[in-house]
């Protein structure tokens, strides 16, 4: 396979415009109204090269460098509008990017007789299909919904001449590699793909050796590497004080517009929780939400009037936001690539960011295996003071209160009342009573304040904060092996594959589109397990079967039970094993049963397992909690997953526009 690589001096150099790249006049209207100006590096790269020929490529870049544009662009400019069926295919992990993809798309084909298509989990199929069936030329779609197509055979891939793959590494990450595989197989073979990623791991060579043809490639920097207009930052301090590290970095920035991204769904409700009962104009984004209230948090996000996102990796993939200010990682995330992509939501067309990680007395060597695989630098941030706090935020407050509009005609009526009240008090007297008020619970709750900063001599035991933060077990004085360069190559623990393991009865099955990788992914998105806590998946046409650490019982039977499985609600219970017979008494058939005692054999319908079914072929090392580069695991080693976040729970919003909006969390 032939690589091309294009350095970023040489693409600067250029000093094309979008008029010079080749586009139909049609779409050059569009850009104008959109008021896009220069092509950025990767545009310019990608853009000529995919309008001049009919050739796979490679672009590496990323988030917020263009490259949706790099190659939507060219799509809508080669793609024959006449045709019925599909022409154009994009790819991409979540319905959030989905729906911004096809929205970019229709703008750029606005002049252009295209018809564009989003499909996604989550929504109406019938209504998705009735949309193709009028006629489609560019679908864009999640791989889990478009294989659910394929199946019905409601889709025709046959005439697609161009596959897109946006956020490659993402969907790999997410579980959907036979998914792709799936859907790459059902296009013509003579098709051109174009993959888009901010990482280059294993999986994603795997798919560019396996489907492309000396694929050209366009590289914005290095492989892995991260923005380099972002600033990298940690801050080490002892578990109990990590939310209180969180509110000072808040608080040191009173203009902060900003994402925090935690483990799990608990931790995301807990810390958001809490800063909105401290005044933080802050929102949760988690699998507990409905589609349509995570649809309402990131519409008013987007307005700004939503000043703080707290989210999961799962909820904010494909988010696409500008000027976000800062990341804040409340805890590492298990994956070195999921830092690129979260530290990327920052300093995006060009603008500068921070991107700040908050890290506990015991995980100083995980911020060096992170400066190694992505080539950044991390300072080692010291936590301000609280002097140097109250200092900025009354800074803030006297600002505001300058800029602050004098309605005169409306205040007028009332200016005698103001006078006779102040009485005889002076100007000084007036500023200090007014500043006070605003400013007491600030000064209040610093007053005591210590030093938060810890060093890594400190122990940190009894320290261990909220136990809901299950990716922190490393800290009970035992390093996770498989974190640290130089360890891969020391035998893993095998835990074995019965033993302290509970079998669950699914009610849904195949014929309600469930696979391996889709009920890994509702079990770990509804309860916050990770995939290591997940054992043998057994999926029949009507029903299915899992294995779970028996310490998740509880958990899992409450969390999961009631949840909905593409419009399906979903039952689990317990199933009872009787000798080597079957789950669930007369739910057996021939052949062994579908709960026979050793179901890693392959004989008799006992024990079915497709190629793709992830659930007894992943590693069982008992060290799970850290993380290593995906590189180096194997293709089924994943943390967090999910696609579809379900859910309900309304919350209350905060807002800038507060009448204590400069003094957050005191």
């Amino acid at each position: 396979m032939l690589f091309l690589s294009v350095s970023l001096q040489s693409i600067l150099s250029k000093n094309m415009t979008f008029k010079e790249l080749g586009l139909k006049s049609e779409v050059l209207k569009s850009l104008t109204e959109m008021g896009f100006e220069a092509p950025t590096p990767i545009q310019l790269e990608a853009i000529p090269n995919l309008l001049a020929s009919d050739s796979d490529l490679v672009g590496l870049a990323q988030t917020g460098t263009g490259k949706t544009a790099a190659f939507g662009l060219p799509l809508v400019n080669k793609v024959d509008g006449k045709s019925r069926t599909p022409q154009g295919l994009v790819v991409c992990p979540t319905r959030e990017l989905c729906l911004q993809i096809t929205k970019d798309l229709e703008n750029y084909s606005k002049y252009l007789d295209l018809s564009v298509v989003a499909v996604y989990g989550g929504a109406d199929i019938r209504r998705q299909i009735t949309q193709i069936n009028k006629g489609v030329s560019i679908v864009v779609a999640t791989p889990g919904r478009l294989v659910d197509l394929i199946k019905r055979k409601s889709i025709s891939l046959a005439d697609v001449k161009y596959v897109v793959l946006d956020e490659a590494d993402e969907m790999l990450n997410m579980g959907f590699k036979e998914d792709l595989d799936m859907i790459l197989e059902s296009t013509p073979e003579h098709r051109n793909v174009w993959l888009f990623s901010a990482t280059m791991p294993k999986e994603v060579e795997r798919i560019a050796k396996t489907y492309m043809s000396n694929p050209f490639e366009v590289s914005i920097g290095h492989k892995n590497q991260s923005n380099e207009n972002i600033e990298h930052i940690y801050y080490s301090v002892k578990e109990r004080d990590r939310y209180a590290a969180l509110k000072r970095v808040i608080d040191f920035n009173p203009e902060i517009y900003g994402l925090i991204f935690c483990r799990t769904r608990m931790e995301t409700a807990s810390v958001a929780d809490k800063l909105g009962k401290e005044g933080y104009s802050a929102e949760p984004l988690h699998g507990d939400l409905s589609q349509v209230q995570r649809d309402r948090v990131m519409d008013r996000f987007r307005k700004k009037e939503i000043q703080i996102l707290v989210a999961t990796d799962v909820a904010a993939r494909g988010l696409d936001i500008d000027n976000i200010t800062h990341v804040l990682n409340y805890n590492l995330p298990d994956d070195i690539e999921n830092y690129t992509h979260r530290s990327g939501r920052t300093a995006r067309a060009g603008k500068k960011g921070q991107s700040i990680v908050l890290i506990n007395t015991r995980e100083n060597y995980k911020i060096r295996t992170i400066e190694k695989q992505i080539r950044v630098t991390f300072t080692a941030g010291v936590l301000p003071k609280p002097e140097d706090i109250c200092a900025i935020q009354l800074t803030k407050l006297i600002d505001s209160v300058i800029q602050t509009e004098v309605k005169e005609a409306d205040i007028e009526k009332f200016m005698p009342q103001i006078m006779a009240g102040f009485g005889e008090m002076t100007k000084e007297e007036i500023v200090k009573r007014f500043v006070s008020a605003e400013f007491n619970r600030f000064i209040d709750y610093y007053s005591n304040a210590g030093d938060l900063n810890s060093s890594g001599r400190d122990s940190d035991r009894g320290e261990r904060g909220d136990r809901g933060d299950r990716g922190d077990r490393n800290d009970r004085g035992r390093r996770d092996r498989s974190y640290d360069e130089g360890r891969e190559d020391r035998p893993r623990r095998d835990r074995g594959s019965e033993e302290g393991k509970t079998r669950f009865f699914v009610s849904v099955g195949q014929r309600d589109g469930l696979n391996p990788g889709g009920l890994l992914r509702l079990i770990c998105d509804s309860t916050g397990l990770k995939s290591g806590n997940i054992g043998k998946i057994d999926i029949m046409p009507a029903f299915s079967f899992f294995e779970a650490d028996q310490a998740e019982t509880d958990n899992i039977l409450r969390k999961v039970n009631g949840s909905e499985y593409e419009g399906t609600t979903v039952n689990i219970e317990i199933t009872k094993n009787k000798g080597g017979g079957s789950d669930r008494g007369g739910r057996s058939g021939g052949g062994g049963g579908f709960g026979g005692g050793n179901r890693r054999a392959s004989g008799g319908s006992g024990g079915f397992r497709g190629s793709n079914d992830r659930g007894g072929d992943r590693d069982r090392s008992g060290d799970r909690e850290g993380f290593r580069p995906r590189s180096e695991r194997s293709g089924s080693d994943r943390g967090e997953r999910g696609s579809s976040e379900r859910g309900s729970g309304e919350r209350r919003s905060g807002g800038f526009g507060r009448s204590s909006s400069s003094f957050r969390g005191k």
